[in-house]
């Protein structure tokens, strides 16, 4: 199924290309990240738009006031260390506010920080990246305030912003364990990348009874057999979730950053860049289970591989979803601006969820996806029938 709509634009200064996509619009609105990376593609944001199209669609409750919204994204082919990246990202929403304004709600992605986005976004005159969501409630001023006061919040010294995307990962991964049934034997797990996503995943499989024996970021991959200490390395890690290398124990190891693949785990956890597990790097995974914490982590022949190695591959779109979900949660009132309330959401339904597709993969003898997949369209379906879907 084609996009309802698809923007390449180019850069007037640098000539850089941004690409927004709307994959489905529901009530006229769309809502997914904008990202950072040398080499984005129009064909990579497509992706990511139709894989937030299932996340909207996959967390659909009845019972909630939150109606999920369609699937859109948008990224800028650009490095994020890149020193004009900020002034092209404030070009690129200054040529797309009409869109921001009326369609598609957004916020961080790979390689951008919402502090940063909210910056750029204050300069052109608007008040927040979700102003087309904002614009359909009566309650918006206290929509406001309670999006404002949850990402105030901190939790442990890092924001509960920066929290609930890595939890639902960490959760979507301890449940995996416990299903693989060696949830009582601490699990080992391997996470790729430390920041937001990556570094939140690590702290909660740890607090949850995981043991990190790897973590790789930037400069390289930070080791330890015995199992690392997290919360250590999250204290020392700078804005771009790289480890501060001083501050490793006797008997951390390193290593290069592309060795995280083979290291011996029960949870793999990519929660980085997208692509990373390729067909021919997919026989040197030596993990349990998959656990994509990252957008489109593996691509489908490595996948291909892994389950028939016996490997399953829980999905980013249900694995990561809770980023999402989370904020609209407090935008709706479904929950409260709090880690209590926020926490307590995030286990309920990624249990849910995770119990329905395992399930049905158990009984059918399909892969993860391919029962989130069709859960997702359940779900939109009914979603369709109550509300109207345009795409």
């Amino acid at each position: 199924m084609s996009s309802l709509l698809e923007i390449t634009w180019t850069d007037p200064v640098s000539s850089r290309k941004g690409y927004v996509v709307l994959d489905t619009l529901i009530r006229g609105l769309a809502s997914g990240g904008l990202r950072l990376r040398e080499g984005c593609s129009l064909d990579e944001v497509r992706g990511l738009a139709q894989g937030m199209t299932r996340k909207e669609a996959l967390v659909y409750d009845p019972a909630d006031s939150y109606l999920p919204l369609g699937g859109g994204k948008g990224g800028i082919d650009i490095d994020p260390g890149d020193p004009e990246a900020r002034e092209v990202l404030g070009r690129f929403l200054a040529a797309l506010l009409p869109v921001l304004r009326s369609q598609w709600s957004t916020g961080e992605d790979f390689g951008l920080r919402q502090d940063t986005l909210d910056e750029v976004a204050a300069e052109l005159g608007l008040p927040s990246t979700v102003e087309a969501v904002f614009a359909t409630l009566d309650d918006a001023p206290a929509a406001r305030a309670r999006l404002a006061e949850a990402f105030a919040t901190m939790v442990d010294g890092i924001s509960l912003g920066d929290l609930v995307g890595g939890y639902g990962v960490a959760r979507a991964a301890l449940v995996t364990a416990e299903r693989l049934g060696i949830a009582a034997t601490q699990p080992s797990a391997v996470v790729q990348g430390f920041g937001s996503i990556g570094g939140a995943a690590a702290r909660y499989l740890a607090r949850g009874g995981a043991k990190v024996v790897a973590i790789a970021d930037r400069q390289g991959l930070v080791r330890n057999d015995d199992g690392l200490d997290v919360e250590g390395l999250l204290a020392s890690r700078d804005g771009s979730g790289v480890i501060d290398r001083s501050v490793l124990r006797d008997g951390d190891a390193t290593a290069d950053r592309d060795s995280w693949l083979d290291v011996p785990c029960d949870l793999l956890v990519p929660a980085a860049m997208s692509y990373v597990i390729t067909a021919g790097d997919s026989g040197r995974v030596q993990a349990r289970a998959v656990i994509e914490g990252a957008n489109m982590p593996t691509v489908p022949d490595a996948e291909t591989d892994l389950s028939r190695r016996g490997i399953p591959v829980v999905p980013d779109f249900l694995a990561n979803v809770m980023t999402n979900a989370w904020w609209w949660w407090v935008v709706f009132g479904d929950i409260a601006p709090t880690a209590e309330s926020s926490f307590a959401k995030i286990d309920t339904v990624m249990r849910r969820l995770m119990g329905t597709v395992a399930d049905e993969a158990e009984a059918s003898g399909r892969t993860l996806r391919e029962c989130a997949l069709e859960l997702a369209a359940r779900n939109a379906t009914a979603l369709a029938e109550r509300v109207g879907v345009t795409g």
